[in-house]
């Protein structure tokens, strides 16, 4: 099955909802969070779709620009993007299983360099969650254990990993 991202719309929302159940157990977010990342970065909001059926998600990625070292709380809002973002963070990415292991992640991660490089940001940013931190470190990211007590709304288990686009201008 040939899988693709495409651009998120908020006609997305309902499916991009039934996936963070299925993949994101233990860390709900709301509608409403989704809804204003789409609204606040467009660019950094994809859906993973398989070819032939672009209307049926098998995924979806959020990133949006931010500051190192602030991690929004699990399901808050942002309300506006921070003027001072000198990253990009990865909100959020779920795969159904049935997308894994076709390139997506590689994809989106390219995706990611590229905005990166348009908007000038230093670096990228993310919560790791469910054991995810090896795939990360494998992707180039690396563990700044400082930020631990931001990740508290993430529980005990979370780690705050950092990508440089300097150590890895892809």
């Amino acid at each position: 099955m040939a899988c693709f991202w495409r651009a998120m719309t908020a006609a997305d929302l309902p499916q991009v909802m039934q996936i963070a159940a299925r993949v994101h157990i233990g860390y709900f977010e709301s509608e409403a969070v989704f809804a204003e990342r789409l609204a606040l970065f467009a660019p950094g909001c994809m859906v993973a779709v398989a070819q032939g059926a672009e209307s049926t998600l098998l995924g979806y990625g959020i990133m949006h620009p931010a500051r190192y070292g602030h991690p929004p709380a699990l399901d808050s809002l942002l309300h506006r993007l921070d003027i001072d973002a000198d990253g990009l963070h990865l909100h959020d990415i779920a795969l159904l299983p049935q997308a894994r292991g076709g390139g997506l992640g590689r994809a989106l991660m390219e995706r990611m360099h590229d905005l990166m490089r348009q908007h000038h940001l230093a670096h990228a940013s993310l919560v790791a969650v469910h054991g995810s931190a090896a795939y990360w470190r494998d992707a180039g990211f690396v563990p700044d254990a400082s930020m631990q007590v931001r990740l508290a709304s993430y529980g005990k288990n979370a780690l705050y990993m950092v990508l440089s686009i300097r150590d890895n201008n892809k």
